[in-house]
């Protein structure tokens, strides 16, 4: 005999997934087919309760802006990545990739990286970046920066008084900045689908 899934439960489901597949938070009409309300009061008394709970919230408008729609995943153990060794799966934790990946939510991004300049980095083409704005960078942080007008992505480095960006690729050369530096972000991240 199985559970019976309540209608909270339910909308947090179809919101995970009509969020991925549209990307785009469903408008409220659009949640009541998802969930089966047929009523607007049902359907704003289910958002209050998701919106209580921090699964969405809404922005100057009224729209559904997604908080915490990502779930957790169970966290077994570890892995050699050396030597074959004997491994036991035993469940360790449940871990959100939201809160592992992103310290600072409101001040973060994420950008597609074109190019190989970073590839020596671990940083390929294709990769998404989780980028951090107003992080302070320190001399070996990768950073997000708009230079003499074109922006990159490379590793911040300074000796004294002297700043410049390192690619780490050694087909490509150090930017030093002829007119002007500005950091927009520090990557604190990198994703990799494969």
């Amino acid at each position: 005999m199985g559970t019976k899934t309540t209608t909270y439960e339910k909308a947090v489901i179809e919101l995970r997934t009509f969020h991925r597949r549209h990307k785009r938070m469903p408008s409220f009409a659009e949640l009541g087919k998802l969930v089966g309300l047929r009523s607007k009061n049902a359907v704003s008394k289910l958002i209050s309760k998701l919106s209580e709970s921090g699964v969405v919230g809404k922005d100057s408008t009224g729209r559904l802006i997604p908080l915490d729609l990502e779930s957790e995943l169970k966290v077994l153990g570890s892995v050699e990545a050396g030597f074959p060794s004997a491994a036991e799966e035993e469940l360790l934790d449940t871990l959100s990739l939201d809160e592992y990946l992103v310290e600072n939510k409101e001040a973060s991004f994420l950008l597609e990286v074109k190019g190989e300049s970073m590839i020596d980095a671990g940083i390929r083409e294709g990769d998404l970046v989780i980028a951090e704005r107003g992080a302070t960078p320190r001399s070996g942080d990768v950073v997000v920066a708009e230079v003499d007008g074109e922006w990159t992505m490379k590793y911040y480095r300074t000796k004294g008084s002297k700043v410049w960006l390192e690619p780490a690729n050694k087909k490509f050369k150090p930017i030093y900045p002829k007119e002007e530096l500005q950091i927009a972000a520090v990557i604190k991240g990198v994703v990799r689908k494969y």
